[in-house]
């Protein structure tokens, strides 16, 4: 690759080392090259061959200097993208403007990833579906007391979460857990997607037990409810991966990163965060909007998708739009 040159170079890298290493006098290698003699005076009392910089030595910002070493620091920690960083420090940097941050990275060598992290924090994108499409799973998760299990459920369209957490993960809780979903969501939800467990579906079980169990409940609650109820292919929970992304949001930002005593203590803070995701955090795939705003847009929309108004669900003084 070839080296690139001052917009007004009149010399390259090899005629600038060639100048520095004659032994001829300044006028006799202008006239010989074709070049200015104060080029050649420049080029020979030069300590390297490179262009500086050009403008400022050191530019100008309304960042302050602790202000960028947050972002660069932050940066190298988190290897997030570019907007994905000016969203976690917006609120943290009032002065942060998208431009600005990719100025600063750029100055700092930060402004590109390395390859082998680009590769490995590329998403695939879900298909896109429309509001009450509604994604289930059940992780595993532990406090002092021993293991627990969380249920999740996400709807696809926009990104609203509601969880549970229970001692066990049998048919009855999740006939439960999709009970209270139901009565939860302001929306009206179509279709429900989970894996192949006997806690939604008795199809893996041997032939005599499924004539035993007959209708599963989960099932039949769907029926009742005008639910579809998908399922991911035999072997393949990965498919099932938009929940499965969730859940490793949730465990980041609560069992990995804290130590609970017990379960009503991982139960109040998974509560809060989940709280604070659905309200506060806006995220890129909804254009940097909440998923209650998401939610709030569609009622305005279709109002005829929701079985109750959602703005009845917020705390405080709320009065019901006409």
């Amino acid at each position: 690759m070839g080296s690139i040159l001052h917009g007004n170079a009149k010399t390259t890298l090899r005629v600038r080392k060639e100048i520095q290493n004659s032994m001829e006098s300044a006028a006799e290698i202008a006239k010989r090259l074709g070049l200015n003699i104060k080029t050649v005076l420049k080029w020979k009392k030069a300590d390297c061959i490179e262009d500086k910089r050009s403008g400022p030595a050191q530019p100008k910002s309304v960042l302050s200097a602790t202000e960028q070493e947050i972002v660069c620091e932050f940066r190298r920690v988190s290897k997030l993208p570019l907007d994905d960083v000016y969203i976690a420090l917006k609120e943290k940097i009032p002065n942060l403007t998208r431009s600005n941050l990719h100025r600063c990275l750029k100055r700092n060598g930060l402004n590109v990833l390395p390859k082998e992290e680009e590769s490995a924090s590329e998403k695939k994108k879900f298909k896109e579906y429309p509001l009450g499409f509604v994604h289930i799973d059940i992780t595993e998760v532990r406090t002092d007391q021993g293991k627990s299990y969380l249920f999740v459920a996400i709807d696809r369209a926009t990104k609203y979460v509601y969880v549970e957490m229970h001692s066990k993960m049998s048919v009855n809780e999740s006939s439960a857990f999709l009970k209270n979903l139901i009565a939860h969501c302001p929306f009206k939800i179509t279709k429900i997607f989970t894996n192949n467990g006997a806690q939604f579906i008795y199809e893996l079980l041997a032939q005599h037990l499924r004539s035993k169990n007959k209708t599963h409940p989960f099932n039949v609650m769907c029926k009742e409810h005008n639910i579809e109820h998908r399922l991911t292919k035999f072997k393949h929970p990965w498919i099932n991966g938009q929940v499965e992304v969730t859940n490793r949001i949730l465990k980041h930002y609560t069992t990995k990163a804290y130590f609970y005593k017990n379960l009503d203590e991982l139960k109040c803070h998974m509560m809060t965060f989940v709280l604070y995701y659905n309200h506060q955090i806006k995220l890129k795939s909804l254009k940097y909007q909440t998923p209650f705003d998401i939610i709030m847009l569609e009622f305005e929309r279709n109002t005829s998708n929701f079985n109750h108004n959602p703005n009845h669900m917020l705390l405080g003084l709320n009065r019901e739009k006409k």
